[in-house]
């Protein structure tokens, strides 16, 4: 008897304690490597309580809720992605280990919280506990009638007559009462289902097991369930769409592209510092329910170690209790294990995350490094060529300086310089800004109808500069018609041209003081027409009528007449033949008469009429009039004398 005993006491020792303390071994081993065991004087039942469990699970929902909406907004491209993919299955991973601990905490404290429950008629628990004791009542019963049922069916098979008949009432009774006995098991199982998935009373196996499947409804179902045999959840998590890969963000082609993706990497940057700074937090609070398990477990394995040193005994019943303190301490330890060891994968999870994290980080501070570099080399040569073109610009300026001598033509080149050197420049902080010049060119085609419907007439000026400008266009000093304003121009612009309007609406006439505004619109006006002088000809026609007495010598009339004309224009014929020459030249291909007086006699009913047409040159019409007239009066006088009856002076006329 006593060698069965020694030997029951060395086998209980050997497989009990002797695998206890192996695996202690094994998981504490583990366990160094992740953490520093503290030494504690409590139990871990005693140091963690349901709300512990209740906040470390609601912590680490809340960090992975936070953590996949984050890297969702900030992978824009397959290392992001990348990342992307594996951080999720971490983070599964660790939502999945806080449960399984939640779930074992549960319970390990479900014993001590049955324990420490006050047991009065008015406790709720109690009343929860009656239910599944009347449930377990039910279910015996409706085992015992189904057995009697069975026996009774045994029994049938073997009667005949009247034996037979009992045996069917019986059976049909005994069938009406299982029938009641089992609605009455289903509405109690429906209660206990029902109590425990609520979370009303906060105490207990109950409170603390509903929060956790009310944290477990809260996540998607592969989060929460346990895991199966083969260490895979039960539930396949859903596939990853696609669709995030269709639309990457297309790489950077410009400045402004450079810099919205640089404030978008700050962004990802800023993203990934957050959700390193909230594994921390989450490690620590893991930590801390930690400590106290690793603190039990360590004061198990020194109690065991205390068992197996005592010296042996022969007395049976001290083998026997030490038997059983053996048993109870291997069955805690397992408890107690079983909590820990997802809290310490957890931490194994965590620190791989952690690790992902600052790799994702590092990879994009390396981008940012990068775009900022091709940043300040694209802003580099925006500014060298912008450099070389205004330097082409300054150097074509005094090219024109140089060798264009005529005020006229200087001002078209400068103003033909500028349009070519801002267009150039504009032209290169598209291509150099632009990141997609389609959209560049469809927000342009937008812009530029709306400009057009809502500046047409400030466009349509800007083309008639154009036209004014050119080979018959008009330039400062010119003296013009328009729109029955006759004036000289003093000043054209982009959009409007001004005139010094002549007082007495002759192209000779004097300034009236007044200037007149017109549009360079006015050119595509088929209503309002623009008169000017021929380029390079300054003069106009005037007309002088005379009226000789009908007794006049027509012979005499024409011959003082036309030596008059001709003494008066001896002086500037020359002056004459070189603008009809330089009206040849600008008309090309027409042919211009001789700017000569022209004088016509004819016979009326109060005499004889002279009509003397003659060019004038716009400079000296005044002094010319006066000495033709002189001419004229001095023919007149000459002996024998003329008789002038009447003068006429009709309206200046301008050359067509």
């Amino acid at each position: 008897m006593m060698a069965s005993l020694l030997k029951s006491k060395r086998k209980s020792r050997s497989g009990g304690l002797g695998k206890l303390s192996a695996f202690a071994a094994v998981f504490l081993g583990l366990s160094a490597v992740l953490f520093t065991c503290p030494t504690l004087g409590q139990s871990a039942s005693a140091a963690l309580g349901s709300s512990d469990v209740v906040e470390f699970l609601s912590k680490t929902i809340d960090w992975y809720r936070q953590t996949s909406s984050a890297e969702q907004q900030i992978a824009t491209d397959p290392v992001d992605l990348a990342f992307g993919d594996n951080n999720r299955r971490t983070a599964d991973d660790v939502v999945r280990m806080a449960f399984d601990f939640a779930r074992q905490q549960e319970q390990l404290l479900s014993p001590q919280a049955t324990a420490n429950q006050p047991q009065t008629p008015n406790n709720k628990l109690s009343q929860y506990q009656g239910l599944v004791q009347a449930a377990a009542n039910e279910d015996q019963q409706v085992q015992q009638t189904r057995t009697e049922l069975s026996q009774l069916e045994q029994k049938k098979e073997a009667a005949t007559g009247k034996k037979r008949k009992d045996l069917d009432s019986q059976i049909a009774e005994l069938n009406s009462e299982l029938g009641l006995m089992q609605a009455r098991r289903d509405v109690l199982h429906n209660m206990i289902d029902f109590v425990g998935q609520a979370n009303t009373s906060g105490l207990g196996t109950v409170g603390l097991r509903g929060q956790i499947e009310q944290l477990a409804r809260s996540v998607p179902a592969y989060l929460s369930e346990p895991l199966n045999k083969g260490g895979n959840p039960q539930s396949s998590p859903p596939q990853q769409s696609t669709s995030k890969t269709e639309t990457l963000k297309p790489a950077p082609t410009g400045i402004w592209g450079y810099i919205a993706d640089l404030f978008h990497l700050s962004r990802k940057e800023s993203t990934l510092k957050r959700e390193i700074a909230s594994t921390d937090a989450l490690d620590q609070v893991a930590s801390q329910l930690r400590n106290p398990l690793l603190a039990t477990l360590k004061t198990m394995i020194q109690n065991g170690d205390q068992l197996e040193h005592q010296a042996d005994t022969s007395d049976p019943a001290a083998l026997v209790q030490e038997k059983q303190k053996l048993d109870q301490l291997t069955a805690e330890y397992r408890q107690i294990s079983a909590a820990l060891v997802p809290l310490s994968k957890q931490a194994i999870l965590l620190d791989i995350y952690k690790r992902s994290l600052s790799a994702w980080y590092d990879t994009v501070k390396n981008d940012y490094l990068e775009d900022l570099k091709n940043l300040l080399v694209r802003l580099g040569g925006l500014v060298v060529v912008i450099g070389v073109v205004l330097g082409i610009g300054e150097l074509w300026r005094r090219t024109i300086f140089r060798y264009v001598q005529d005020t006229r033509r200087r001002y078209q080149f400068l103003l033909l310089r500028r349009i070519v050197l801002w267009t150039a420049i504009g032209i290169i902080l598209v291509f150099t800004f632009a990141t997609e010049l389609s959209s560049i060119v469809t927000f342009a085609g937008l812009i530029t109808a709306g400009v057009a419907v809502a500046l047409q007439n400030v466009i349509v000026s800007i083309v008639g500069y154009f036209f004014l400008i050119g080979k018959y266009g008009i330039r400062v000093g010119d003296r013009v018609q328009v729109a029955g304003v006759k004036g000289e121009v003093v000043d054209i612009g982009m959009v409007r041209f001004h005139l010094m309007e002549l007082a007495g609406g002759t192209m000779d006439s004097e300034p009236s003081g007044r200037v007149v505004a017109f549009s360079n619109s006015i050119v595509f006006q088929s209503t309002a027409g623009l008169f000017k002088q021929i380029p390079g000809t300054s003069f106009v026609w005037h007309e002088i009528k005379l009226t000789f007495a009908a007794e006049s010598d027509y012979h005499i009339v024409r011959e003082r007449v036309n030596h008059a004309v001709d003494a008066a224009f001896s002086t500037y014929q020359d002056n004459l033949e070189r603008q009809r020459q330089e009206m040849q030249r600008s008309l090309t291909y027409v042919s211009a008469s001789a700017l000569k007086p022209k004088v016509t006699l004819h016979f009326a009913t109060s005499g004889i009429e002279v009509l003397i047409r003659y060019p004038v040159v716009l400079q000296k019409a005044a002094e010319i009039d006066e000495h033709l007239m002189h001419e004229l009066f001095a023919e007149v006088d000459r002996e024998p004398k003329l008789k002038l009856i009447g003068t006429e002076v009709p309206e200046t006329k301008a050359v067509a």
